[in-house]
């Protein structure tokens, strides 16, 4: 039976590709699928032939914003000031918006930033499945992330779950001052008070999809009920329309030895600093071939990166360039360092915020990856890391036999059997 599905997402790329990859999947079961996102991502979406909804904040505008593009990536304040500066001031016209277009919908399906999503669901009556795209938002006392706050609390690992729940329960303390824009407007909507923090604790009483693999984390004593691991939902096209390498990048991927990608997604390269200047210097000290991605930012220059071993481009599809690669340097983020699992590619990652310590901290402890600090990011340091890295062979063996793993996953599949298992 066609049941009408509204997916609900904000963020990077590393955030939408995820719902683009499910909301195809479903439209191909037959389903009748909107995806509701940032108004910057409607060509992406459309493109693609699926329904498209606007739903405040615009993230788009954020280009045009240097200072706030700093301040989200900030490696102690970058969540606080994404939730409360970005999000939370729009939290009553995403209400208003997705009101709108999911009157009459079967099920949301909600990223854990579409804060307005409970409170929809619980205003029209509506089922929800709330969504995790990485092991951080988990916040498990048995598999304790890496904080971007403190990252040194990872090495406290092995004192057992009891000081993370402490520590979870001061964070729970310190996020309550967050609160009031979702507290007002659930009074306004008529409806209790959240019964469980809306921030530390988003997930869904019908169910929680975590859409990463095994491979990254298996599931807590502490997890939410029923959720479901379904395997990364994989879906890395960069632009409406783009098939495939682009010519130059193909051509130089053809004329010689494999070479080592460096890239920063789709966030962290607005806030780049030097990353692709000592990139290219520690490329051509250990005379590596390289590719730089460096997207569309303004203030990297191309002509003084490129040299006969250094190709720079903006964007390519991951899937077709990192198992080209001899090895990945890149920024963490979920998305990106699933396509370099799935590559079977060695990494160097170098965290910049958010979920991105924890995920370097969880490559790294697989034998797969060697983590650099931001801050410590030099063409001398970056050319000894690397240069370990390549030469490390149980490095390369262990790659090979994660990305096995993960190649036997259909992430979208099991996104969409857990989905269609609830309707």
């Amino acid at each position: 039976m066609i049941k009408r599905i509204v997916l609900v997402t904000y963020g990077s790329l590393g955030d939408l590709h995820p719902f683009l990859a499910v909301a195809l999947g479903l439209q191909g079961r037959g389903h009748d699928v909107v995806l509701a996102t940032s108004q910057n991502y409607r060509a992406r979406v459309e493109e693609e032939g699926i329904a498209f909804q606007p739903v405040p904040p615009d993230l788009g505008l954020l280009e045009d914003d240097p200072q706030a593009i700093r301040r989200s990536m900030d490696l102690r304040t970058g969540t606080e000031f994404v939730v409360r500066s970005l999000f939370l001031p729009y939290l009553e016209q995403s209400y208003e918006s997705l009101l709108a277009v999911c009157d009459g919908t079967d099920l949301i399906v909600g990223h854990p930033l579409a804060f307005a999503v409970p409170i929809v669901a619980q205003k029209l009556g509506i089922r929800w499945l709330s969504v995790g795209l990485q092991p951080m938002g988990f916040l498990s006392c048995y598999d304790p992330p890496v904080l971007p706050i403190a990252p040194w609390l990872a090495q406290l690992r092995f004192l057992g779950p009891l000081p993370y729940a402490v520590l979870f329960r001061l964070l729970e303390g310190v996020a309550d001052g967050w609160l009031a824009p979702i507290e007002n407007l659930r009074r306004r909507a008529g409806l209790p008070k959240s019964e469980r923090h809306p921030l530390m604790h988003p997930f869904s009483p019908h169910g929680t999809l975590a859409w990463f693999s095994r491979v990254l984390a298996e599931p807590q004593p502490d997890w939410p009920p029923r959720t479901q691991v379904t395997g990364f939902p994989f879906y890395d096209r960069a632009e409406p329309g783009q098939s495939g390498l682009d010519a130059g990048l193909a051509q130089f991927l053809d004329a010689g030895e494999p070479p080592v990608v460096f890239t920063l997604g789709s966030a962290a390269v607005w806030v780049a600093g030097n990353f692709y200047q000592e990139s290219a210097a520690a490329a051509e000290a250990l005379q590596l071939r390289a590719v730089l991605l460096v997207g569309r930012n303004p203030k990297i220059d191309f002509p003084d990166l490129a040299s006969s071993r250094i190709h720079v481009g903006e964007y390519a599809p991951y899937s077709e360039l990192f198992g080209r690669s001899l090895a990945v340097v890149h920024q963490g983020g979920i998305g990106t360092t699933a396509q370099v699992l799935r590559a079977g590619r060695p990494m160097v990652v170098v965290p910049f915020s958010h979920d991105q310590p924890d995920n370097a901290e969880r490559a790294r402890r697989l034998g797969v990856a060697r983590v650099i600090a931001r801050r410590s990011y030099e063409g001398k340091r970056v050319a000894r890391t690397l240069g370990e890295l390549v030469q490390d062979q149980s490095a390369f063996k262990k790659a090979t036999a994660v990305a096995s793993r993960i190649q036997s996953e259909d992430g979208v599949a099991g996104a969409c059997n857990a989905i269609e298992a609830l309707l």
